[in-house]
């Protein structure tokens, strides 16, 4: 998955453009999967207030 950095300034743009998975295993960890548990969140607020 990572192969030896070549730029000549690393990054953290770069290391995640080091492979195909990198980029993707990023995106859904730290957007997608924090989308899931806001919304769950939200829902359960929103059914509290309407209860009320």
């Amino acid at each position: 998955m990572f192969e030896p950095m070549t730029d000549l300034v690393p990054s953290f743009f770069a290391t995640l453009n080091q492979g195909p998975l990198t980029l993707t295993l990023f995106l859904h960890t730290f957007i997608v999967l924090p989308m899931f548990w806001i919304y769950k969140q939200e829902k359960k607020r929103l059914e509290e207030e309407a209860e009320d």
